[in-house]
């Protein structure tokens, strides 16, 4: 696994033991760690390029149904109208919306006039450029060992896929050597709480959670628990809900505030899961929880069975909330760090 986290830059200073809580390195595995010890070669230096090619390799069969109609339309094609024409419906079919649409014909339009391309292999490479300027601002590396317990509040619609991104991710961060605790904060849905519990005992992570209980009050059980036990990361689960449900998004909102009463600052990322099948109407929920929580960072999911993964286009230029990590598949490997190069890369290379 390349890296998946950063690590808190360390001050210029004599190096000492990370205490529980602080930044940590971020080994690929115990086996890696131990050979680079004994060789003095780091192994991750040796990995990486097989590790980013199959990663590569995934994104690229996983964003498929987006690409089909953006990959081949400068196949043999002339510099015309009719190219910009059928380049706005195929943008537009992969719901990068209406204004995204419109400010990369026009910024593709001015670059071939100011530099003369004459071939489509040329403007396929000046687009590329330009989607990857507009889509790095999402880009964003999440950064490990700032605060101790970090304190993770983790929405989203229901069936974006939360839950299961939270066990992901718990994984990932025990593999960067941070301590997890999992706070079952959805008490609406049924068997949420023992979906969390199977996730729990799967990546050996203690799930604090209540029968039947106030999602405030076991958000601030998490915290307290955390604190004392000195764990690194706490995430709590939500329960899933529309922005149109006012009354859930105000308990969304007093989860939060309990959470900030638990441990000052807190909660330090408030991460949205968003489900890549939902095409504009991931922009409609970004809005409707930026503006309840004011989210830090997005998790898309789902992004391999969906047509619609220029909908990161209409973010980009709409609500430019950091888009954290992308998942194109159910494995644990599938769940990955946004790269705005990767992804256009995949959708037009």
């Amino acid at each position: 696994m390349f890296s998946f986290f950063k690590k808190k830059p360390a001050p210029d200073l004599p190096p000492a033991p990370a205490p529980s809580g602080a930044a940590t390195a971020l080994p690929s595995t115990p086996t890696t760690a131990n050979l680079s010890d004994t060789t003095g070669i780091d192994p991750a230096a040796l990995q990486e390029p097989a590790q980013k090619l199959s990663w590569m390799t995934r994104l690229k069969a996983g964003l498929s149904k987006t690409s089909a109609n953006l990959s081949v339309l400068f196949v043999g094609a002339k510099i015309d109208d009719d190219l910009y024409d059928e380049l706005e419906a195929a943008l537009l079919m992969a719901d990068a919306g209406m204004d995204a649409t419109l400010f990369l014909l026009d910024a593709l339009k001015l670059k071939v006039k100011e530099d003369k391309l004459l071939d489509a292999a040329a403007v396929k490479a000046a687009l590329k450029v330009l989607m990857i300027d507009l889509l790095t601002p999402l880009q964003r590396p999440f950064e490990l060992g700032r605060h101790a317990p970090m304190v993770m509040m983790i929405s989203g619609v229901n069936g974006a896929g939360k839950t299961t991104t939270i066990g992901k991710l718990a994984k990932h961060l025990q593999a960067n050597g941070q301590s997890v605790l999992l706070a079952a904060g959805d008490t609406f849905r049924a068997a949420a709480r023992e979906q969390l519990m199977v996730w729990g005992q799967r990546n050996n992570v203690t799930v604090i959670s209540q029968a039947s209980g106030d999602p405030a009050a076991v958000s601030f059980d998490a915290v307290q628990s955390a604190k004392a036990r000195g764990i690194d990361v706490v995430m709590v689960d939500t329960a899933g809900r529309l922005p149109t449900q006012l009354h859930l998004m105000e308990e969304l909102k007093k989860v939060q505030r309990v959470i900030g009463k638990g441990l000052e600052g807190a909660p330090h990322e408030k991460l949205l899961v968003i489900d890549g099948n939902t095409g504009q109407n991931a922009l409609a929920q970004v809005k409707a929880f930026d503006d309840a929580l004011g989210l830090t960072g997005l998790v898309i999911t789902k992004l391999d069975g969906t047509a619609k993964g220029g909908v990161l286009a209409a973010i980009a230029r709409a609500r430019p909330v950091p888009v954290y990590f992308i998942g194109i598949g159910e494995k644990i490997e599938d769940l990955q760090p946004f790269v705005a190069a990767e992804f256009v890369e995949a959708l037009l290379g």
